[in-house]
């Protein structure tokens, strides 16, 4: 497919600047891939699609507010720094993106903090905006780390056009986050909230725990149109034996298996063994899904109303067909549906 087949007009109005009052009560839309029909509903409603034995696969990355903003010794600009992950824990070396990028060469300190008490170096261009820095702080490495959590950002993505608030430090991160390295949520996973989830329990549905950390990459522009040549950016993910095993349970009993997010999706589709079953697996996963695609694990999916052109509306139609999917925007855009991030859901099943 090209990458054309995958624009469409979306009005401003429907990226969702802030998430619902609630979690659970975003709206959401369902597809049913053997009727071809949608129904509209709320999040909290997707508890009826789910029976005792079925599975819900989570990704239990944490965010960490990797936005900081610092000032160029001599001239003082601000600068934006992008933590983008550890390169190595001993030195202190991160690999960064900073903004406005031109003004930064290797050489340069930056100050961070009222009372300039983290400095960093920046001693490699990787990209164009790319760096690595190298933190000059006197103190334990838990010390350092609560220096970067107490100077960081929650990182909300540029198409949320406002300043952070009180309201993001718990609503860009889900209820079931554990391990920290992400530097976007997995928006699928916001709309969950405890009730829900207790009440899923009851029901008997199964969660299925396991670990994408998403990077930026995930939100890189496709800037081919034929998209065979499209690389993603390599992301850290962890499948627990225990959690493969109750998937693959699952599966042999013909139960409904629900990927939580494409950020799941890419997870699982990353390790599946010659007998199209799960296997347990750490490591880094580059995969990109986009339509024709054969999925073997999950048979429902939940995900959020994508941009245009985006990798993750990509991965939505390769699972719900991709007409199918290209009406049911057609669909959300004049039924109002918020976009993005912060915006509604879709179950597709």
């Amino acid at each position: 497919m090209k990458l054309s087949h995958f624009e469409f007009e979306l009005p401003e109005e429907l990226l969702a600047v802030y998430p619902a009052e609630h979690r659970d009560e975003s709206r959401l839309m369902v597809l049913d891939r053997k009727t071809q029909t949608i129904e509209h509903k709320q999040f909290k409603d997707v508890i009826n699609y789910f029976d005792e034995g079925d599975v819900l696969m989570l990704n239990n990355t944490k965010v960490f507010p990797a936005r900081m903003f610092g000032n160029k010794e001599k001239t003082g600009a601000r600068i934006e720094v992008f933590l983008l992950r550890e390169l190595n824990a001993e030195n202190r070396l991160w690999d960064v993106l900073v903004d406005p990028a031109r003004k930064i060469r290797i050489g340069n300190k930056l100050f961070f903090g009222e009372d300039d008490s983290l400095v960093a170096e920046v001693i490699d261009n990787t990209t164009s905006r790319g760096r690595t820095l190298r933190f000059l702080f006197d103190g334990s490495y838990e010390e350092f780390r609560a220096k970067l959590l107490e100077l960081g950002q929650t990182p909300l993505p540029k198409e949320i056009n406002r300043e952070v608030e009180a309201i993001d430090e718990e609503r860009y991160q889900t209820i079931f986050a554990k391990h920290e390295g992400a530097v976007a949520a997995p928006t699928a996973g916001l709309h969950f909230s405890k009730h829900l989830m207790k009440r899923l329990e009851i029901k008997g549905v199964d969660f299925a725990e396991m670990t994408l950390h998403v990077g930026l990459g995930t939100f890189s522009a496709v800037e081919v149109e034929d998209l065979s040549k499209h690389k993603m950016d390599s992301e850290q993910i962890v499948i627990p034996a225990a959690t493969a095993d109750k998937i693959n349970k699952a599966k042999k009993e013909k139960r409904r298996i629900c990927a939580v997010g494409t950020t799941v999706m890419r997870t699982v589709e990353s390790s599946v063994s010659s007998k199209q079953e799960l296997n347990a697996f750490e490591g880094w996963t580059n995969k990109f899904i986009f339509p024709p695609h054969d999925f073997s694990i999950a048979n429902a999916m939940i995900t959020n109303f994508h941009p245009p052109k985006s990798t993750l509306m990509m991965q939505s139609a390769a699972f719900a067909g991709y007409d199918f999917l290209m009406d049911a925007y057609k669909e959300a855009i004049k039924e109002g549906y918020k976009f993005s991030t912060y915006g509604d859901a879709m179950l597709i099943i």
